[in-house]
């Protein structure tokens, strides 16, 4: 398939919102015969050049599965080499995110991030907080039940203190309630590795979102591959249970 360039982006139909599957960190490591960490390292400069690549191309939210709730229960110690490297990353990276004007925000449950990785991951996200351009949006101890489960809780307790009439609660309702609240829901959805499943990811949030599953693991993931989705996604027609006709 002859590769896509970046001119063919229409700009005035730029997803507003891309949001990424990052699968494939550990299998790309293996197959090189290499220890799954270093899947991870190679999948941390893979981010700088989306993140690169999606500001260039006139994207307004990039969200990143970085670690969901499951991931809690691998080995112990990948689990802390993922946070330590995690934490560094988006140190080290802050300065540049600050000079392209890319803002650094998160969702996911802070409370069971270790400490040091709250602490240090907050300074980052105060010191993009000016920034204008790019939204990067980490999902970080995310999982969308959790999420939903949480907005439940909330919906449900101020219907219990009399603040919110039951009859009352609609699809804006429980959107207010979640982590992304604020946030337009993701118009397309990329996961590499090839999986077909969307991984317990913004289930709420990519009911009419378009989807694309590249073979690709995650550190091997370009730009090129990034514009190749804007592109297909530009090439289909997004009817939102309407016909074809009626749009």
């Amino acid at each position: 398939m002859q590769q896509a360039d970046i001119s063919q982006i229409d700009k005035a139909r730029v997803p507003e919102h891309v949001a990424i599957i990052m699968d494939g960190n550990g299998r790309w490591a293996q197959a090189r015969g290499m220890e799954r960490s270093a899947g991870h390292v190679e999948g941390v400069n893979t981010v700088r050049r989306i993140t690169e690549i999606a500001s260039e191309t006139g994207v307004k939210y990039l969200t990143l599965y970085t670690f969901s709730t499951e991931n809690w229960n691998r080995p112990k110690e990948e689990v802390d080499m993922l946070m330590h490297l995690i934490v560094t990353a988006i140190e080290r990276e802050t300065p540049d995110l600050i000079r392209n004007n890319v803002r650094l925000t998160m969702i996911g449950d802070m409370e069971r991030l270790p400490g040091f990785a709250a602490e240090r991951l907050q300074r980052c996200f105060a010191d993009t907080a000016h920034c204008t351009g790019l939204n990067l949006i980490l999902a970080l101890s995310y999982s969308a039940r959790w999420e939903i489960t949480r907005a439940v809780r909330d919906i449900v307790k101020e219907v219990q203190d009399g603040e919110l009439l039951a009859g009352d609660i609609t699809d804006e309702t429980i959107s207010a309630h979640l982590t992304t609240a604020g946030i337009p829901d993701p118009d397309l959805l990329i996961r590499t590795g090839g999986d077909f499943r969307i991984s317990n990811f913004m289930l709420w949030q990519l009911s009419y979102a378009e989807i694309i599953i590249t073979d690709h693991y995650w550190p091997d993931f370009s730009k090129q591959d990034f514009v190749d989705c804007v592109v297909r996604y530009q090439g289909r027609q997004r009817r939102f249970g309407l016909t074809a006709e009626q749009l």
